[in-house]
């Protein structure tokens, strides 16, 4: 079941670009997930989204639209489109892997990366 829910790795970055939705399991200190009872939810937990949340996230609160799909070759990648101004459609971007869930989190950490990049660029 764990392979649902985003890494520990991408939930934490999640979480530092404000990530804040209840989740179902959340990761403690060990890294392990866990179900934590809304009244023990603090701020030293991380959400454990599941990966349909993240994407849910990506799309509301930044306007990332993506999609994984399976080629010819049997081989998955993703798309990643954004409309940045009213009438204008960012250059989908694509990569290849051996199955759907690398394709995911692939897709999640090519989403982050975006992310921090405008950060940047606007500080």
């Amino acid at each position: 079941m764990n392979k649902e829910f985003i890494p520990y790795e991408q939930a934490l970055e999640l979480k530092e670009l404000g990530f804040g939705e209840l989740c179902l399991f959340y990761y403690g200190d060990n890294q392990a997930l866990r179900i934590y009872h809304q009244s023990e939810i603090y701020d030293d937990l991380v959400g454990a989204p599941l990966y349909q949340q993240a994407f849910r996230w990506f799309r509301e609160k930044y306007g990332l639209y993506s999609e994984i799909f399976v080629d010819d070759n049997k081989t998955f990648g993703f798309y990643i489109t954004s409309f940045i101004e009213e009438g204008r459609l960012d250059k989908p971007i694509t990569r290849q892997f051996n199955t759907y869930e690398e394709a995911e989190l692939g897709c999640v950490k090519q989403l982050i990366e975006i992310i921090d990049r405008k950060a940047e660029a606007y500080s």
